[in-house]
């Protein structure tokens, strides 16, 4: 159980590298706010495995704190990014 554990942190974590290279490299803001949700979610489950490996019961305490953070920084994204394009549609209407 350990190794299949340790090999999910490993893979979590290269997919978490391609999901920084996406949002450094998207072309669009709305796919770079997708990637930053994305790596949100992949850092809570791999805490959340660190908790089941380390058998630390603080790290699911983390967890929780950290997905309330990472939800509250996507929702405010994407209120700034549809404050952004509700502008540029005002400066085209006029």
């Amino acid at each position: 159980m350990t190794k299949f554990l340790i090999a999910a942190v490993i893979l979590l974590s290269i997919l978490l590298f391609l999901c920084l290279i996406r949002a450094i490299i998207g072309p669009q803001i709305a796919d770079r706010i997708v990637s930053v949700n994305m790596m949100g979610t992949i850092v809570i489950v791999i805490i959340a495995i660190l908790t089941v490996l380390l058998k630390e019961s603080y790290l699911a305490d983390i967890c929780i704190i950290y997905s309330m953070i990472s939800f509250l920084a996507v929702v405010m994204l994407t209120k700034i990014y549809t404050g952004i394009m509700n502008l540029k549609k005002a400066k085209e209407d006029k």
